[in-house]
């Protein structure tokens, strides 16, 4: 496949998948890896929205991860969806994984409501009057509620999903309280929480969570993910995890 200037092709080292990204601008973190291995127990047949898509990472993850029959990737940036397009064609998904390049304020416009089984999500962590702006503004969108706020995802998740329908999300630990309030706001009951911890000795930066919709409260705490051992070697766990 043809790549465009500042773009390459990574291979993912996992059942030989491949990923298009641009050199300059935002690539997947480990995030987005812990996200799809999170999110493996989609029920067989799922139909499946993946909010955020970016190059399409957690997506072409889940299509080896689990047996789902269809997600789409939503992505509002016009090249990066065209980057997660090529992606899935690359690796022969297209048909299982199609990207949709529209606003998620707008999604109603191509999937019907309390039609979708389950949803994944990275979304932008941080809100806009906080953190450093970064300058480049794939980047930018990518990292802070420009086009979209954490409520919006939550919202419009809630809309798209069915009766008992599952939603997987990987954010900041420090806005865990925001994402309980939204998420019992919007009738997806939280039913999951996994702290992940760079090291062992030092406190939580990212959060998984797992909620249902219309589902009875009960939560469950998983045992800590730790990214990284005290000799700054990667866990067992997450070598599993990608595969190693």
């Amino acid at each position: 496949m043809e790549l465009k200037e500042n773009e390459r092709i990574d291979d993912l080292q996992y059942k030989g998948l491949q990923l298009i990204q641009d050199k300059s601008g935002f690539c997947f973190g480990v995030d987005s890896v812990l996200l799809a291995d999170f999110a493996k127990e989609i029920k067989s047949h799922s139909t499946v929205v993946d909010i955020g898509t970016g190059t399409g990472i957690v997506g072409l993850l889940l299509c080896k991860k689990t047996k789902l029959a269809k997600i789409y990737g939503v992505e509002i940036q016009k090249e990066v969806a065209e980057m997660a397009r090529r992606s899935a064609q690359l690796n022969g998904l297209e048909n299982q994984f199609e990207i949709l390049n529209c606003d998620i304020n707008q999604i109603f416009d191509f999937l019907p409501k309390n039609s979708i089984d389950a949803i994944v999500t990275n979304p932008p962590y941080k809100k806009v009057d906080t953190g450093v702006k970064n300058r480049d503004e794939k980047q930018m969108i990518s990292r802070h509620e420009v086009k979209c706020t954490l409520e919006d995802v939550i919202e419009k998740s809630s809309q798209l999903l069915n009766d008992r329908g599952e939603f997987y999300m990987v954010h900041r630990a420090e806005r865990l309280v925001d994402i309980m309030c939204l998420l019992r706001k919007y009738r997806l009951e939280p039913k999951k929480i996994r702290f992940v911890h760079p090291k062992p000795t030092e406190k939580p930066n990212l959060i998984l969570v797992k909620a249902i919709k219309y589902a009875h409260p009960f939560l469950k705490i998983q045992e800590p993910l730790v990214i990284q051992d005290e000799n700054g070697e990667y866990t067992k766990e997450i070598n599993e995890i990608y595969g190693r």
